[in-house]
């Protein structure tokens, strides 16, 4: 790739020369490569992350300088590369020991999780997709054309299950009551059986709904699986789902984080009954 500055001059070799009059900072040459790949200019790259042009610049001359996690993670979806190959010290010096090394991320809100991430564990999944929100709705909305994504999953043998609060249970009733929004719960539920209705003929994606003493325990806890990673979502007070927390684990070991929500929704799994 090679970008111009506003006076013309070609910017990897003012980047060169800047790294060289500054010190002799090693360039990030994995950042220079991965825009290079995906045709950004540093202007372009600073204006999706939303910092200054000079910023990116910086980020480039000099590998020792590491942006704040959020920006990160906005430069990786932009480029389609992971943190990891673009500042690797970075990501190794927020390793994990114990039982907290299964906590990937964690989300003030679960719309702060890029859509990118629900896309990225959809489409790694193999073997298992569990989607036990209480209503499933947003992800219709959030992930493009999902249902051709599922059926393919289910084509290719990955087994694709959705566990939903009745629409006409008590639980549903009852939290209707407290959101007290235009889009009800029961609502939303039934978008997501229209859609699932869609997919009667695929073999391998099962519904059910979750029995009516699992209710509370259910609307309370949302818990996305994905093989071995899984999203969780802890529901605050009155707050729908994507003004919650939202926590993405991975397993690593034997009843560890992943293991002990797994088992809370696989226990609900069993006591639910088909959809019709």
């Amino acid at each position: 790739m090679n970008y111009r500055t506003e006076d013309g001059r070609a910017g990897w070799a003012v980047a060169s020369k800047k790294a060289q009059m500054s010190g002799g900072y090693i360039l990030n040459t994995a950042l220079r490569s991965a825009m290079g790949e995906a045709k950004v200019t540093p202007r372009q790259l600073a204006s999706r992350v939303g910092v200054a042009s000079k910023t990116v610049e910086r980020w480039l001359t000099d590998d020792r300088l590491v942006p704040h996690p959020r920006n990160r993670a906005d430069v990786s979806e932009a480029l389609g590369v992971t943190e990891e190959m673009l500042w690797p010290a970075a990501v190794r010096s927020t390793i994990k020991t114990g039982p907290d090394r299964e906590m990937v991320a964690v989300y003030p809100y679960r719309s702060a999780c890029p859509s990118s991430v629900w896309a990225q564990l959809v489409s790694d999944s193999t073997s298992d997709i569990f989607m036990a929100g209480f209503t499933n709705y947003f992800v219709w909305l959030e992930q493009p054309n999902f249902l051709a994504t599922l059926r393919r999953k289910a084509d290719e043998g990955c087994r694709i299950r959705f566990l939903l609060g009745d629409p006409d249970g008590e639980t549903t009733r009852q939290r209707e009551a407290i959101e007290d929004t235009a889009l009800s719960v029961s609502t939303r539920i039934r978008i997501t059986l229209e859609n699932l209705a869609k997919l009667r003929s695929a073999e391998g994606v099962e519904a059910r709904f979750s029995a009516p003493e699992d209710g509370p325990n259910h609307v309370s806890l949302s818990v996305f699986r994905f093989d071995t990673q899984a999203l969780v979502t802890p529901h605050l007070a009155r707050l729908v789902g994507h003004d919650s927390p939202l926590m993405h684990l991975r397993r690593r070991d034997d009843d560890g984080m992943f293991d002990r929500f797994a088992e809370h929704v696989e226990e609900l799994w069993t006591r639910g009954r088909p959809v019709a």
